[in-house]
């Protein structure tokens, strides 16, 4: 991921900057247009046609390469961006994502369906950018820019003082975590500057070959480390995300940030290269607590009585299992964990999605309150259950191989009781969404509730194309391997592996 660019790939069609400038584009088309009753079919037209540039980018890249690719460089606004396999397959899945989320239409209650989509188009063009960019300023500010926008959904739908919380936490433990992710890029360009008499830089390849030396290295690892562990999240970071789930919007805003595991991403694209030394000297210690998570917020989620935080600490444990078998820098381990990070998030849009269906029909999430649904919502129920399927990496889904690449790395680096150890947590975590998927939809169902109105069509298409999706890539997980093998074999080749 850090050899020289090819510079001739991006000649016939820069796509990479289609990728991010599109959706900006179709967000300025929304806010123009927001009156008109046309407007939220021209907005999926720009989702549509930016899952179609993604597509072109998937079939584009040289995935037996490690190097980057479709390379745009403009020196006067440190505009540098490049893709690989992995790119490729975030860029995939982020695209896939926006149109979801543009099919999703149980927030008409709170705001205008063409904003809500100018907000979605904004965010996902926020994304290319992290996806796309060599330079840390610009992943940075794009980071921003996304983090706001989810803000604003937060605000919007905030309801009360549990909402107000909710919105509180995510812009304390969120700018917080900001913070340290600049600091973390002032630190290496400091270090660059000083090796190089003074000429500042925050492009990955000028920072790779003069990282910061002893203490400062570990300095800048805590300071990118830690930034980007708050919005992955990971424990014990994650104190923002329950009460997120539970009073903020139910779907939209959680899915555009944890649909698209950026911070997992940032960590290859820059923690891992940047900072060798410090990722070596700290292996140990990052593992310890990644696995402790696993366990801790398992736990955690099996006391939870609402189904929206239940899901919350799903998150932060699998989140865990993706970080261990990231820093064991085993090319099986890498590629295992960045696999488990695109599944895992889809895996999550489908399951925040349908409890948002469900939440649309019984206006609770509360377990005690559901029961019964399975009858009545039967094909809810079935994606649901597919969704927890794949999160805890059931075979026939796309988490099976991910989840089996990285415990096979985790035994050969760290022995049987870690591995073990990380395995039963994956188990303790199969029981309590399957304790969930019982409570809500099999159990019987309350008296005296509320009729519930039959699947919609728009239901059906947004659950069928997450369930096709999944048991595709479940059942043909050939090319994602593929994809991505290179360009993990380079990542952890770096610390001789």
């Amino acid at each position: 991921m850090i050899e020289e660019l090819h510079w001739s790939r991006h000649a016939a069609l820069p796509l990479l900057v289609l990728l991010q400038a599109l959706p900006a584009l179709g967000a300025a088309v929304m806010l123009a247009l927001r009156e008109r009753r046309w407007a939220e079919q021209i907005g999926r037209a720009f989702f549509v046609a930016e899952l179609v540039l993604a597509i072109a980018l998937y079939v584009g890249v040289d995935a037996a390469s490690s190097r980057l690719q479709f390379a745009e460089r403009l020196d006067l606004l440190l505009y540098h961006v490049g893709a690989d396999g992995v790119t490729a397959l975030f860029v995939l899945v982020a695209a896939l994502i926006g149109l979801l989320l543009s099919l999703y239409e149980p927030a008409r209650d709170r705001m205008r369906h063409a904003d809500l989509l100018a907000v979605i188009l904004a965010a996902q063009s926020a994304l290319m950018v992290m996806l796309a960019t060599t330079n840390l300023l610009w992943f940075a500010a794009a980071s921003a820019l996304e983090l706001g926008l989810v803000a604003y959904l937060l605000r919007v739908w905030a309801a009360g003082d549990a909402g107000d919380l909710a919105y509180s936490r995510f812009l304390q433990y969120q700018g917080f975590g900001l913070l340290l992710f600049i600091a973390g890029i002032g630190v290496l360009a400091w270090g660059h500057a000083d090796a190089t008499a003074g000429r500042w830089s925050f492009d990955l390849f000028d920072l790779v070959h003069t990282p910061p030396l002893g203490k400062f290295q570990s300095a800048a690892f805590f300071l990118l480390f830690y930034g980007l562990a708050v919005r992955t999240p990971l424990f014990p970071l994650h104190g923002w995300l329950p009460n997120m789930a539970q009073y903020g919007t139910i779907a939209i805003a959680p899915t555009l940030l944890l649909g698209v595991k950026v911070g997992i991403y940032g960590m290859v694209r820059f923690v891992l290269p940047l900072t060798p030394d410090a990722v070596v000297a700290w292996q140990p210690y990052v593992v310890a607590f990644a696995a402790t998570g696993v366990f801790f917020t398992a736990a955690l989620a099996l006391l939870q009585s609402n189904l929206r935080r239940l899901l919350a600490f799903a998150v932060v444990s699998h989140t865990s299992l993706i970080v261990i078998g990231l820093f064991t820098l085993h090319p099986l381990g890498v590629q295992g964990a960045l696999l488990l990070a695109v599944n895992f998030g889809f895996a999550v849009t489908v399951l925040l999605l349908m409890v948002a269906f469900v939440y649309k029909r019984t206006q609770t999430a509360e377990l005690a309150e559901l029961g019964g649904l399975f009858e009545r919502i039967p094909f809810i129920a079935i994606a649901f259950l597919i969704g927890g399927f794949s999160i805890v990496g059931m075979p026939g889904t796309p988490g099976f191989d991910a989840a089996h690449l990285v415990l096979e790395a985790a035994i050969e680096k760290f022995g049987a009781l870690p591995t073990v150890a990380a395995a039963l947590g994956n188990v303790a975590a199969a029981g309590f969404l399957l304790w969930a998927f019982q409570r809500a939809f099999l159990a019987p169902a309350p008296e005296g509730g509320r009729a519930i109105e039959r699947v919609q069509p728009m239901e059906y298409l947004l659950g069928g194309l997450t369930l096709f999706v999944l048991l595709a890539a479940g059942f043909l997980p050939e090319p994602w391997m593929h994809l991505t093998e290179a360009a993990t074999q380079a990542v952890a080749a770096r610390f001789g592996n």
